[in-house]
């Protein structure tokens, strides 16, 4: 059974703003790169690479479907950060608007009794609870940390720590 078209649109705006997601944190990592903070850069980059997963892995549920993904043209970041705390307070307020997305969806499959999407998307809506809780613990001690240099140091070494796990793509 084809997806409806309101819903076909609305993931392939999905996988739009996953990629826009992928495109701020790229650019994210690239600011911290640049002021000496590889550590946190390093982070920002993986989160680069799991949106990247999560738009391809709508894309590939759309094409299991039988239906053909529209790729849309991605916005270019325009913003530069000075100091992680900026940044992490933009990719929490970001993740929220991601997870309001993902909420929409949801609330669209069910009207639309498609049952599939809804259950496909329930995997997205755990992943923005942690999502939201891994940049919100960040973000806290970051700002513990403060002004102190070595608290922001230590912050740096810890999050040089992460691992690249790639997300199982299939979808069934």
């Amino acid at each position: 059974m084809k997806i409806k078209e309101n819903i076909l649109n609305a993931l392939n705006g999905q996988i739009k703003a996953e990629f826009d997601s992928a495109f701020l944190y790229l650019s994210m990592a690239a600011d911290m790169y640049k002021i000496g903070l590889d550590g946190i850069g390093h982070w920002l980059y993986v989160q680069y690479r799991e949106e990247q997963d999560h738009a391809l892995k709508i894309f590939n549920y759309l094409v299991q479907r039988g239906e053909k993904p529209e790729l849309l043209a991605l916005e270019q970041p325009v913003y530069e950060w000075e100091e992680p705390c900026d940044i992490f307070r933009l990719a929490l307020e970001h993740e929220q608007f991601v997870t309001r997305s993902i909420n929409e969806l949801v609330s669209l499959a069910k009207s639309e009794e498609d049952y599939a999407t809804d259950v496909f998307l329930h995997w997205y809506v755990m992943e923005q609870i942690e999502e939201e809780r891994q940049v919100q613990d960040i973000l806290d001690k970051i700002r513990m940390a403060g002004e102190n240099g070595n608290g922001l140091l230590f912050i740096d070494d810890e999050l040089s720590e992460r691992k690249y796990e790639p997300i199982d793509q299939e979808t069934d």
